[in-house]
């Protein structure tokens, strides 16, 4: 079987760094024959891997990219609008891995999370398709935790209220948010912060400093620390986000369901956290299904989530961004019932690492499927 050759675009970025970091750690390398390019510094030298330095190919290139059996991108939806039909019209014929969300909804494109929906995946490289593209993060993350009820086909519908972190908007707002903090800190005494005093004048100058023009919100667009920001992505003009509007349209995509089926909706809010996405969701089952048998469904559907009991010291030790950061587990947690006339309607909460599991992972692991499959 001839070495497939493999292009990386949009490498050096966040989710792109995750990802050469996850390929490198699975040894995604040995298997393949890599192409790295860049859209900004063509020539360079690019990242080394298995001890060979490789030398950065023009991105913008068509002849370049035709030679490629698989594309990778990280680099973003406006080089995806950019390249991908070009690439097409030139006359290319390979596989196209996005993680980008521009084409997520193109009839050609299969969102791809293989521990939720491989057969569909697999369904689409028999009927010919070329165009794979990784879901929004927040949702993935969901779906990922919840796989076991998915294929029980137990979830009448999903109120998903979602606390996303600074790196999901990218690395600028990373820097961003602890910007924001640094600059409250230094603007602080030492004794401001030990008076054994009333805690009010701390409390206010705090405030004065969230909301002065000095504080950096040039990428946010507005204070995330100590504060949150209630609207991600730009504004339909219903009262959704659209943020808010790819839960509904994403999760029936990635489950191969018909419009609708699984309505979804909720909230996606800004939180102060730098790495992981959590979703509080509240949803409708199609029948009781008490604690024991949830955790049983949940933990069986996949080797990646992680059942945390519903108690107090388990929830605060296991089911937070702090304890899950860098890790590919999905946390599971607060499965409640709620009181709401006796119908079968539980809270639960979800953490997952929107770099891993939301983004690179899913990547990774569809070039391994194509490698397998073509």
């Amino acid at each position: 079987k001839p070495v497939k050759q493999v292009g990386i675009v949009g490498w050096r970025g966040m989710v792109g760094s995750v990802l050469l970091q996850r390929m490198v750690e699975e040894n995604d390398f040995n298997d393949i024959a890599a192409s790295f390019f860049s859209t900004s510094s063509v020539g360079a030298p690019g990242p080394v891997i298995n001890s060979v330095r490789s030398v950065l190919t023009d991105a913008y290139s068509l002849d370049a990219l035709a030679e490629m059996d698989i594309i990778i991108t990280c680099q973003g939806g406006e080089y995806t609008k950019s390249m991908y039909q070009s690439l097409i019209d030139h006359g290319w014929e390979g596989y196209w891995i996005d993680a980008a969300s521009a084409l997520r909804m193109d009839e050609r494109a299969c969102i791809i999370l293989d521990p939720v929906n491989r057969e569909n995946i697999d369904d689409s490289i028999k009927k010919g398709g070329k165009l794979f593209v990784g879901g929004n993060c927040s949702i993935t993350l969901s779906l990922m935790g919840l796989a076991g009820l998915i294929k029980a086909d137990l979830i009448e519908w999903m109120s998903v209220m979602t606390y996303q972190s600074a790196s999901g908007a990218g690395a600028k707002h990373v820097r961003e948010l602890i910007a924001q903090s640094a600059f409250v800190t230094r603007n602080l005494t030492p004794d401001e912060l030990e008076n054994a005093g009333s805690v009010l004048p701390l409390v206010n100058k705090v405030s004065e400093l969230i909301n002065s023009s000095d504080l950096p919100v040039e990428n946010f667009g507005a204070p995330l620390m100590g504060s949150i920001i209630p609207w991600i992505d730009s504004d339909l003009g219903d009262g959704n986000s659209r943020e808010e509007w790819k839960g509904e349209a994403e999760t029936n995509k990635i489950l191969g369901l018909k419009k609708g089926t699984i309505p979804v909706n909720g909230l996606c809010i800004r939180v102060g956290v730098i790495r992981c996405h959590s979703a509080a969701i509240t949803m409708k089952l199609k029948r009781e299904v008490d604690e024991a048998d949830f955790a049983k469904m949940v933990s069986d559907a996949h080797p990646w989530v992680k059942y945390v009991p519903n108690n107090k010291e388990a929830s605060v030790s296991q089911l937070t961004p702090a304890h899950i950061s860098g890790t590919l587990k999905v946390g599971v947690g607060r499965y409640k019932k709620m009181a709401l006339n006796n119908e079968p309607v539980y809270s639960v909460l979800t953490v997952g690492d929107q770099l891993l599991w939301g983004a690179a992972e899913p990547l990774r692991r569809m070039l391994n499927i194509l490698l397998n499959r073509i």
